[in-house]
């Protein structure tokens, strides 16, 4: 599988930086005054510092999915089923603030996955799942 690269904006880069280096524990690759990259769980991740105006004041849509609303757009990482409930405890362990608590979704269907949402400090949101299965991950 190919990294995939995501660049996304943010106002404050220092917190972001903070939030992704030692809260997710992704290492830091290179940098300037304005933006940062990340491997993000073996991705490239890249935050781009940009001024508050060039920010829209809309709230995060959301679409209902399995009786919750799922923050639109969002991104993040399918994760092996062990490494997905470590990194559940670690983050209420850090007190993390979840759009959407770990759960399990689609619960004995078809797609049934290990799931759960949260913000980086400039409301961008991140989805982690896991499947038993990682067969199911394009299934109808």
């Amino acid at each position: 599988m190919q990294p995939f690269h995501l660049a996304i904006p943010v106002i404050d880069l220092e917190k972001c930086r903070e939030f992704y280096r030692d809260v997710l524990e992704c290492s830091e690759g290179r940098s300037d005054s304005h933006w940062v990259d990340f491997d993000f769980f073996g991705h490239q991740l890249v935050i781009h510092q940009k001024p508050r105006n060039d920010f829209p004041k809309e709230k995060l849509a959301s679409n209902p999915v399995d009786g919750h609303d799922v923050p639109v757009p969002h991104f993040g990482v399918v994760l092996e089923w062990e490494k997905w409930e470590e990194l559940a405890q670690k983050l209420k362990n850090q007190n993390i603030k979840f759009i959407i608590e770990p759960y399990l979704r689609f619960e004995g269907k078809v797609g049934e996955q290990a799931t759960m949402f949260f913000l980086d400090p400039e409301n961008n949101a991140l989805e982690f799942k896991a499947f038993k299965n990682i067969d199911q991950l394009f299934a109808k």
